[in-house]
């Protein structure tokens, strides 16, 4: 009986080191998946460059007062800044130049960030255009509530859109913020 109970406890305790072993090997295994994922959401100053220069185009915002959207003319402006790193877009409304403004692209210096909302995905579409995602919790609405914002651009080196989605907290549905289209001047 001593035996068989022996036999019994060297097996489980054979067991609970190989639910170990394999615990550790699948955890190891993730966070490789996890950083090789991370790797290739990361983005550089040469990813952007087909976005420097004059476009012109429009922007549909969702009023939220009105629950309803409204467009109007939009064009950008975009040059590297003065040491090359950042994007320097100044943002043109034709109709409403109290609303004309500056902006700055900023990428992290891992390329995992652009103005602090960390890179999601970077793809290629099937018409050619490079698509990046970013997300970032936030606030948003009249009521400032939380959410998360996510940022997706799509450009070519003729077009360029970038689309801003918010999904507020407790919510499974994204809202359409704001688009802004736009075609590369000549």
């Amino acid at each position: 009986m001593k035996s068989t109970t022996l036999i019994i406890a060297i097996f489980k305790f054979k067991s609970t080191i190989m639910k170990k072993r394999l615990t550790i090997f699948l955890m190891a295994f993730l966070i490789l998946i996890a950083g090789f994922l991370r790797a290739q959401s990361k983005i550089s100053q040469e990813d952007l460059k087909p976005l420097i220069g004059n476009w012109h185009g429009s922007l549909t915002y969702l009023d939220y007062s009105s629950g309803k959207p409204y467009t109007m003319p939009a064009n950008i402006q975009i040059k590297l800044s003065n040491d090359a790193k950042d994007l320097i877009i100044a943002n043109i409304y034709p109709n409403e130049p109290k609303a004309n403004s500056v902006d700055t692209l900023k990428i992290s210096d891992n390329g995992t960030m652009i103005n602090r909302e960390t890179v999601v995905s970077i793809s290629k579409l099937k018409n050619g255009s490079k698509q990046i995602v970013t997300e970032i919790s936030g606030e948003d609405g009249n009521d400032n509530k939380a959410a998360i914002i996510r940022h997706t651009y799509a450009f070519d080196k003729n077009s360029y859109s970038n689309r801003k989605d918010v999904q507020f907290a407790g919510e499974k549905t994204w809202i359409k913020r704001h688009e802004y289209l736009y075609f590369r001047t000549k």
